[in-house]
């Protein structure tokens, strides 16, 4: 289902439910209630849910929003570094050097275009991939370096190996949704219980009421699905691309 088509139907389940509650409410109310006479206390209390849900709703788009470009940085992190490793190498003999941008170009090729499609659909890092960066790993550790020019290199090519290992562990953490479910919990209720708080201040059945309310509930679905789409953050909406391998590896083939 397109998120487009997901963020319409919530937003006009959200309003269609309020208007539905606003009218029933209105045949059940007894005939002198007086809309007017809502008491402040009630005002107070609506004008605090709401001011304290719309600061946690904003902490939670915030956070999901972050996650994502935390989890790009990681990509970022991994890409580079294995660029600095397939630069590095010229010092190396012709055959080793090859092997390892072989094993290199192999790597990234999986990522971009097997691993990152199980990261999107299933949440999840390959074994492939792990096996792959372990024979890059294996081809920069192994090799004895034959002179001091090359025991140079050797160091930084071992750091950078490592730098790599390291943002492929962090981007398989970031893998998935990111928000625990009792803060989905949490939003929802809270929304639930903002949007009930418009009809203790008994609302009338008027035009600009209703529109205001179905206004209102339709905004909260709105932000709710923002939190949704960017809690997966290779998996929905604006995720993380794969953008830097491309960049640092033109010649690999998606």
């Amino acid at each position: 289902m397109s998120e487009w088509l997901v963020l319409t139907l919530a937003m006009g389940a959200a309003c269609l439910v309020v208007l539905i509650v606003a009218v029933v409410r209105h045949h059940a109310a007894p005939a002198d209630e007086d809309p007017s006479e809502t008491p402040d206390v009630i005002e107070y209390i609506t004008m605090m849910i709401g001011v304290v849900y719309a600061i946690v709703l904003g902490l939670a788009i915030a956070g999901v929003w972050e996650a994502r470009s935390v989890a790009q940085d990681h990509v970022q992190a991994e890409a580079q570094a294995l660029h600095e490793i397939d630069e590095r190498v010229r010092v190396y003999p012709a055959g080793v050097r090859d092997r390892i941008r072989d094993d290199i170009d192999a790597y990234v090729g999986h990522v971009v275009s097997t691993e990152w499609k199980s990261m999107s659909t299933k949440g999840e890092m390959t074994e492939r991939g792990d096996e792959l960066l372990d024979t890059v790993r294996r081809d920069v550790t192994d090799y004895e370096p034959a002179n001091d020019f090359e025991a140079q290199a050797y160091q930084p090519l071992l750091d950078q190996m490592a730098a790599a290992d390291a943002a492929r562990n962090s981007r398989a953490d970031s893998t998935g949704e990111t928000m625990p479910g009792v803060v989905w919990f949490g939003l929802i209720t809270g929304a639930v219980v903002t949007v009930g708080m418009v009809f203790a201040l008994q609302i009338r059945r008027t035009a600009r009421e209703l529109i205001l309310a179905g206004l209102f509930s339709a905004l909260i679905a709105f932000l709710l699905f923002l939190v949704w789409d960017f809690d997966s953050p290779y998996g929905r909406g604006l995720t993380a691309t794969a953008e830097p391998f491309l960049a640092l590896f033109p010649d690999i083939k998606t």
